[in-house]
């Protein structure tokens, strides 16, 4: 299968017949990545600094570095570390925010196009699996898909080599005939280092935040420009 690129890294399709597994992301992919950006860029700090008699402002300038320490490590996803660090109940926090977490545009048809299809349909999320759990519940994610892995099974992100190899531990996939699809192209490099062959990306995972217009990968705004090939649903 060979993805058709152009000089902005468009998707112009994708030969589905010469696929057996798709690899899906979460948060930014599926799901709107506003919910996230604002829960830990917004609602935290507020928190967080509304225990400590600050404003916003010094709540964020004070745990940027916090953050930043952690960006791109297991921690980074992790509530249980959080909570702990801060020293609020993140879970509580997140569960009374959940009428936010919503799907991307075209999103849940393109996961009823896959249902239909003959692909093994995994999702691989670096979100802890309590926010997985939130998140599944509120938009009964499992009906989609064939295995659902947050990385804290494997102990490790997916911008690590040694998630790949677990993974493929797991559910043994042939890499030449697997699509991975992640708004992080952090990760897709980690993807493609372990020979993932087809990958995508998002230009516009967060709705609030103006789309990209330069990407390292090929990329897709909606899941129409892919969605061609896969089976019809009524």
């Amino acid at each position: 299968m060979t993805l058709t690129v152009s000089s902005c890294r468009s998707v112009e399709g994708v030969e589905w017949s010469q696929l057996d597994t798709i690899l899906l992301d979460m948060d930014g992919t599926l799901l709107d990545l506003e919910f996230d950006n604002h829960f830990w860029g917004t609602v935290i700090p507020s928190e967080w600094g509304r225990r400590r008699g600050l404003d916003i402002a010094t709540s964020k300038e004070t745990l940027a570095p916090l953050f930043a320490e952690q960006q791109g490590r297991l921690n980074w996803y992790c509530l249980d570390f959080w909570g702990k660090t801060l020293n609020i109940d993140i879970l509580q926090i997140k569960s009374d925010c959940a009428h936010g977490i919503r799907w991307r545009p075209q999103a849940e048809r393109f996961m009823q196009h896959l249902n239909s299809s003959h692909l093994d349909v995994i999702m691989i999320t670096n979100a802890h699996p309590i926010t997985l759990e939130i998140k599944a519940e509120r938009l009964s994610l499992a009906h989609y898909f064939d295995l659902m892995i947050s990385s804290h099974r494997y102990n490790t992100p997916k911008e690590m080599p040694a998630f790949w190899n677990r993974l493929m531990a797991e559910r043994p996939f042939d890499p030449e005939r697997t699509l991975f699809l992640d708004d992080s192209e952090y990760v897709l490099e980690a993807a493609e280092a372990f020979g993932i062959s087809h990958l995508i990306t998002l230009r516009q995972p967060d709705s609030t935040v103006p789309p990209r217009q330069a990407t390292r990968y090929p990329a897709i705004h909606h899941f129409d420009e892919i969605i061609n090939g896969l089976p019809a649903i009524d």
